[in-house]
């Protein structure tokens, strides 16, 4: 048996992961460089080769799933038009947050009626690392939101922007018992 080179290992590796998947891919160059320490230590290749293995990229977020539909946004927001429903005016602005901003629900449950900046119409958001970002606030945002505090929005002493809609009344959280056909209660 002849020795291997840096140039067979790459082509080796840059052959089998064009049929992989990034996770499968990783597992082989892992498991390709310990067989290369492994013959090295035995002394069955007299160089190591474990350094030359090209690293796999799979960056975080590179597999974001495609934009929603203007017709699914359309329809999920449809259902929030029935104003008999004591919630519909709460769900469609939280929608709306979700969707024209790209928050995430932690995020929106997070929102205290202070975080709104009507003169300047902007929102706070309160990410990670304790991290505050001011973002635009879309008209038809704001509009749902002085909707929902007009209309809906319990006469309590919590802060926060968004309250469940039965009593006991309290913020909401980010998963408050999700049900199909309702948001948050």
């Amino acid at each position: 048996m002849g020795e291997m080179t840096a140039a067979q290992v790459t082509a080796f590796v840059v052959e089998q992961c064009g049929r992989r998947s990034v996770g499968s891919a990783k597992i082989l160059v892992t498991v390709l460089r310990s067989v290369l320490r492994f013959l090295l230590l035995e002394g069955l290749v007299s160089t190591d080769l474990s350094g030359v293995v090209p690293a796999v990229a799979g960056w975080r977020g590179s597999g974001l799933p495609k934009a929603v539909r203007k017709s699914d946004v359309a329809a999920l927001l449809a259902t929030c038009e029935c104003r008999s429903r004591v919630a519909g005016r709460r769900d469609r602005a939280v929608l709306l947050l979700l969707v024209r901003l790209g928050l995430r629900s932690v995020e929106v449950a997070r929102l205290e009626l202070e975080d709104l900046d009507w003169r300047r119409g902007e929102v706070i958001i309160r990410g990670k690392g304790r991290r505050d970002e001011r973002l635009p606030l879309p008209s038809d945002v704001g509009e749902a939101i002085v909707d929902y505090l007009r209309h809906d929005r319990p006469k309590v002493t919590h802060r926060a922007l968004f309250i469940n809609a039965r009593v006991p009344y309290s913020p909401v959280r980010r998963h408050s018992g999700y049900r199909p056909g309702r948001l948050w209660p």
